[in-house]
C-alpha cells in the first residue's frame, strides 16, 4: 500500500495564486509521481443492477441518470477534497446506438452552476465535441466558466464518435479531423491577449476584435485533448497541455503513458476510470468494462501502481454502483484520498470581471 504522499505549502503548485499559468491543471497534476482524484458527472448509480431493476420496473430509460441530488452531490464531493469534477458533452440521447445520456445537462450552463456551489474543485469536460460547436463561442463559454469559478476550468476536447450527429448539426463527420485542428488553433487565438487575429478566414488584429472575457490565466485555459481526435500523437503533444486517455489494463497504460511522456516531456497524462466500490474492503479487483470492481484496499495499490506509470489523474464514474453515492464518497474520501491529497485550490479573484 503507497505511503501518503506529504503536502508542502511551500510547493508552488500549493502557492500558486489563481491567476499563474494553467493552475487548474497544476491542480491536478502537481507533481511528477503524483496522482489526483476526481469524478465524471453525473454522480449517480443508475447502472447499478438494482438501480436497473428498478428503472425497467417503473418504466425509466436506460442511461438517463437522476439528477435531483447533484448539486448536493456535487458539493459534498467539493467538501472532501476530490481534485475535479468532470462533464461528458453528449448532444443527443441516443437509446438505440449508445443508450447513455452523459450528465443530460448543456455542458457549460451545467459548469456555470457547478462554479457556483462549489469552491476548490477543477471544472473539467470529457470531452467537448469541438466540430460540433463553433470555436469562437467555446472559447467564450470556458472562459466565462473560467472567470466565474477563478481559474478552474480545464477544456477537454474530443472529435466525436456519433455520426448520427453530425449531419443534425450540418457537419461533416468524415473532415472533423481537420475541423479539431482548426477549432484549437481558433481557441488558442481567442485567448490570446490582444486583438483577435485570424489570418486562416482573413481577420487581421487591426480589426480590434476580442473575445471577452479573458480567461484568469494570461496562457489560456488548459486543453486536454480526448483520445486520438483524429491526430497523430506528434500533433496532440505539440498543441495540447495535457492527454485524455481512455482506461487500459496496466501493461497496455506503461507502454501509452511512456509514448506520451517520451513526445512530451512530461506533459500531464490524464484517464477516466469506471469504479464498482465492493462494500467488502478487501476484496480483490476484479476487471469490468473500462475500470475495475474493487474494495478500497487493492483499490488504492491499483491506484499507486497507476502512479508510478506516470498516470497524474484519474477520474471516477461511480454509475454501476448499487450503493448510495453520498456513502460511496464519503468511504473514498476518509480511506482513499489520504493516499492521493488533492492540491489546496488558490482563492478565487476579488476583481469583479468587468474591470479586468
Amino acid at each position: 500500500m503507497p505511503t501518503p504522499l506529504p503536502r508542502t505549502p511551500d510547493t508552488a503548485a500549493d502557492s500558486a495564486p489563481a491567476s499563474s499559468p494553467a493552475s487548474s491543471l497544476a491542480r491536478l497534476a502537481p507533481a511528477a509521481g503524483r496522482l489526483t482524484i476526481g469524478l465524471e458527472l453525473p454522480l449517480d448509480n443508475d447502472w447499478g443492477v438494482e438501480r436497473g431493476r428498478a428503472d425497467r420496473a417503473a418504466g425509466r430509460p436506460f442511461g438517463v441518470p437522476d439528477l435531483t441530488a447533484h448539486t448536493g452531490l456535487a458539493r459534498l464531493a467539493d467538501r472532501l477534497g476530490f481534485a475535479a469534477l468532470w462533464l461528458r458533452d453528449v448532444p443527443l440521447y441516443d437509446p438505440v446506438a449508445f443508450g447513455d445520456a452523459g450528465s443530460v445537462f448543456e455542458t457549460f450552463t451545467h459548469l456555470g452552476h457547478l462554479a457556483a456551489v462549489t469552491e476548490n474543485a477543477v471544472l473539467a469536460t470529457g470531452a467537448i465535441v469541438l466540430p460540433l460547436r463553433e470555436p469562437l463561442l467555446v472559447a467564450k463559454a470556458a472562459a466565462t466558466v473560467d472567470v466565474l469559478s477563478g481559474g478552474r476550468m480545464l477544456l477537454g476536447l474530443a472529435s466525436g464518435d456519433r455520426p448520427v450527429e453530425y449531419p443534425l448539426f450540418r457537419r461533416d463527420f468524415e473532415g472533423r479531423g481537420t475541423a479539431f485542428r482548426e477549432g484549437v488553433e481558433t481557441l488558442r487565438a481567442a485567448w490570446r491577449p490582444g486583438p483577435l487575429h485570424l489570418p486562416g478566414v482573413g481577420l487581421g488584429a487591426d480589426r480590434q476584435l476580442e473575445v471577452l472575457p479573458r480567461p484568469v490565466a494570461p496562457a489560456g485555459i488548459p486543453i486536454a485533448v480526448a483520445g486520438g481526435a483524429q491526430q497523430t500523437p506528434e500533433w496532440i503533444a505539440e498543441h495540447a497541455d495535457a492527454s485524455l486517455n481512455y482506461p487500459r489494463e496496466l501493461g497496455a497504460l506503461r507502454l501509452r503513458a511512456r509514448q506520451w511522456h517520451e513526445l512530451t516531456g512530461g506533459k500531464p497524462y490524464l484517464t477516466p476510470m469506471v469504479l464498482s466500490l465492493q462494500e467488502d474492503a478487501g476484496a480483490p479487483p476484479q476487471p469490468i468494462r473500462l475500470g475495475l470492481s474493487t474494495g478500497r484496499e487493492a483499490l488504492i495499490e491499483h491506484l499507486g501502481q497507476m502512479a508510478e506509470l506516470g498516470v497524474a489523474h484519474v477520474s471516477f464514474n461511480l454509475r454501476p454502483n448499487d450503493r448510495p453515492v453520498d456513502d460511496l464518497l464519503q468511504e473514498l474520501a476518509e480511506y482513499v484520498l489520504p493516499h492521493f491529497p488533492s492540491v489546496t485550490a488558490a482563492p478565487a479573484l476579488d476583481t469583479p470581471a468587468g474591470a479586468r
